[in-house]
């Protein structure tokens, strides 16, 4: 079987972490969150573990090359020799250039660019409501899954609050960060024929099966 190498595009609240668990049900592929992978780096105390952690400790952005060499170095496991995820890199183009360039050094390449496509209004009407109790974390949302009485939690009785992070003025910034950041990096797959783009407004089921149908069709074509 061909690989089955992919990268998860989207704006926050889309729905990705719920998609790549459901195609690492799938097709039993690793999936690499990339944050994760540069976190876990650092922790292990690898070569590139330490060198990005003396740009982290100097409040400096690791470099684009030197994420991708921590991101290929995981992607050169044996976990990841049938196929990967990716999910947070690349997240403009010049990190998709680079990564290009990893994969094609190594005889490999994307097999598709899977958009979650959402507008900005259901991004923050997914996002502003949720809420989250004081005392142990429970997630609520006001519209689809309220608590039974408004502003406590049904689980602890503790106070439901709204996180900074979910406020509507800040989700607003962090949609103009990934359309600046993002759109060009949508060009660049579409260019290269493998973007896929799927409706994230639609059911979580609903895109599941959208995405093994397409998934499915490329696989076929690849065998051809």
């Amino acid at each position: 079987m061909p690989e089955l190498n992919l990268i998860l595009l989207g704006p926050p609240g889309a729905g990705k972490g719920t998609q790549a668990e459901r195609l690492v049900d799938d097709f039993d592929l690793p999936y690499y969150a990339t944050g994760d992978i540069l976190r876990a780096a650092v922790k292990d105390g690898t070569e590139l573990g330490k060198k990005a952690k003396e740009y982290m400790d100097r409040g400096d952005l690791v470099p684009d090359e030197l994420i991708c060499d921590v991101i290929m170095e995981q992607l050169d496991t044996p976990e990841a020799a049938d196929g990967f995820i990716l999910d947070g890199f690349p997240r403009t183009k010049g990190q998709a250039d680079v990564l290009d360039k990893g994969l094609s050094g190594r005889q490999r390449r994307l097999t598709a660019a899977l958009l979650l496509d959402a507008s900005d209004e259901e991004v923050i009407r997914r996002l502003s409501g949720r809420r989250i109790c004081v005392k142990n974390g429970h997630l609520y949302h006001v519209d689809f899954d309220p608590p039974k009485r408004e502003g406590v939690c049904d689980q602890d009785g503790s106070r439901l609050i709204q996180r900074d992070d979910d406020k509507p003025e800040t989700i607003k910034r962090r949609l103009e960060v990934y359309h600046a950041e993002t759109t060009p990096l949508i060009d660049h797959y579409e260019e290269q024929s493998i973007l896929r783009r799927f409706d994230a407004a639609r059911p979580p089921g609903e895109v599941h099966d959208h995405i093994r149908a397409s998934l499915a069709t490329l696989r076929l074509e690849d065998e051809l």
